[in-house]
């Protein structure tokens, strides 16, 4: 039995879909097992990462998970119920930002994934860890300001990343969780090529059949008015991922043909799969 903890977020939906189109069992923690609208044949099951007492049902007969936690999450009690459920391999989705060997990271994004990496390394389980940078449904917060009109407005449109799209991500997952020869792998993930953010609205533009413009915000003043309601902290690191990409094509590599044994997804491609969602 495989069970994606995180199962209604992007990730860890497509990866629950991925993994019963392939006809494994799959099971699926969330809290809120009514609003799942998992494929049927999926097992749904009710468990809080907090309540640690919900865990070990959901964890019973568990070969191996595919973690996806929100940023800040306490993860000791469920490596702990893991280990002791006897799962035999955690695939992690981490963050990129993680720097291998630091005696100190370099902000507190990676400084949480990598607290989290090195729990599940301690536990004795066999794991995968699947470090992302820049996925490519980061876009669609460009959704809510198209419904007022045909302008993108952003900070730093010219930094560069090589956005995933999210069933790349799933693909990879699927083959590291069932497959053999990927234990204590770190798979850094992008997509098959570098855009910057201005790129992106353009490709977007052709497939939504709108003229759409981009517009650059002040950073400084975008970062202090995010920051009412969002960590500090978190939107330090954010930004200053950002100001590094600019006029600084991103990485590239083959992690997606080399693990999932097909080509990454296009940006279009992702356009073209959420234009719905732009609608």
């Amino acid at each position: 039995m495989y069970l994606v903890i995180g199962a209604t977020a992007h990730f860890g939906r497509q990866t629950v879909e991925a993994l019963h189109a392939e006809g494994h069992g799959v099971r699926a923690l969330t809290r809120t097992p009514e609003k799942a609208a998992l494929p049927e044949g999926v097992e749904v099951v009710q468990a809080d990462l907090t309540v640690p007492r919900t865990l070990p049902a959901a964890l019973d007969g568990v070969t191996a998970a595919f973690l996806v936690l929100q940023y800040g999450m306490d993860a000791t009690a469920l490596i702990e119920a893991a280990a002791k459920a006897g799962v035999r391999r955690i695939v992690f989705l981490s963050s990129g930002a993680v720097v291998d060997g630091a005696d100190e990271q370099p902000d507190v994004i990676a400084a949480y994934h990598a607290g989290v990496e090195r729990l599940i390394a301690e536990s004795g389980m066999e794991h995968t860890f699947l470090r992302l940078l820049f996925p490519a449904i980061n876009s669609l917060t460009f959704g809510m300001q198209l419904q007022g009109g045909d302008v993108v407005r952003a900070p730093y449109t010219r930094a560069s990343f090589s956005a995933i799209h999210e069933r790349d991500v799933a693909d990879v997952a699927v083959r590291a969780l069932v497959d053999e020869g990927h234990a204590g792998e770190v798979y850094d993930l992008t997509g098959p090529e570098a855009l910057t953010q201005a790129d992106q609205v353009a490709i977007l533009a052709e497939t939504l059949g709108r003229p759409l413009v981009v517009e650059d915000l002040d950073p400084e003043a975008t970062r202090k008015q995010m920051a009412r309601f969002m960590d500090g902290a978190f939107l330090d690191a954010l930004f200053a991922m950002m100001a590094k990409a600019v006029d600084r094509p991103a990485e590239v590599n083959d992690v997606v043909r080399r693990i999932a044994g097909h080509p990454g997804r296009t940006y279009r491609q992702w356009t073209l799969d959420h234009a719905p969602d732009f609608s």
